[in-house]
């Protein structure tokens, strides 16, 4: 029995170090994406049936011994690996599997800064058209464009100094043009997301539309919208 704890013990430690090398060695450009993702789900996998084992083992007094210390630490290790996956699958699963999201769905702003980076990208630059828009609105009907009291240029300052404080990359900033291009890299994978501002003359003030859109992956589990929606939370 002994050595039934030692290895279930060992199983909790594979996937600890599967979930902790997933993100990092992903962000490093060890392995690709694809390979990220499988590692997370492995990590994921393995940690969720040793949790399982190591809960079933501390209930059998005759496998959980005198001193189950081992089962105990492979349950607390295998749940570390295996939480974050959980959370995932079910945010994943309370969202549309789409990963352009904008404030305007019948114009979105375009990227003409980083229109390289998007077509090279495996996810490309066009908009998914009438059926993502439908998606989103669905999803998430909070996600619209924002009317500001300031004048264009006053908007546009503003927008920029929200973009900086939010850490992303910023590519291009054209007063004139009213948009503003920036890269934002997720913080577990690195994932890399476009996001470009709108501002255009409303009224006697301005309106502000921002797009948001990953460069890999089918669903974005959510992320572009809550970027979106902190910007425009940001924005004064």
């Amino acid at each position: 029995m002994q050595a039934l704890r030692h290895l279930v013990l060992a199983a909790a430690l594979v996937a600890l170090a599967l979930f902790l090398a997933s993100g990092p060695a992903t962000r490093l450009g060890l392995w690709d994406w694809r390979m990220g993702l499988t590692v997370f789900r492995w990590g994921f996998y393995v940690g969720a049936t040793v949790a399982a084992a190591a809960l079933v083992l501390l209930a059998i007094p005759r496998t959980r011994g005198a001193r189950p210390s081992r089962l105990a630490l492979a349950l607390l290790l295998g749940l570390v690996a295996a939480t974050p996956g959980i959370l995932l699958q079910a945010r994943a699963k309370s969202v549309p599997p789409i990963h352009d999201i904008t404030t305007d769905v019948r114009e979105p702003p375009a990227f003409v800064a980083l229109a390289t980076q998007r077509r090279a990208s495996p996810n490309g630059l066009d908009y998914g058209g009438p059926e993502i828009a439908a998606a989103q609105q669905e999803a998430y009907p909070d996600i619209q464009s924002r009317l500001a009291p300031e004048a264009p240029a006053k908007a546009f300052e503003r927008a920029l100094d929200t973009a900086r404080r939010m850490g992303w990359e910023i590519v291009a900033a054209d007063a004139s043009a009213g948009r503003i291009e920036g890269t934002d890299t997720t913080a577990w994978f690195g994932f890399k997301d476009d996001v470009v501002v709108r501002v255009r003359p409303e009224g006697a003030g301005s309106r502000i539309d921002v797009r948001s859109v990953s460069r890999v992956g089918r669903s974005d589990v959510g992320a572009n919208a809550a970027r979106i929606r902190a910007f425009l939370e940001r924005t004064p």
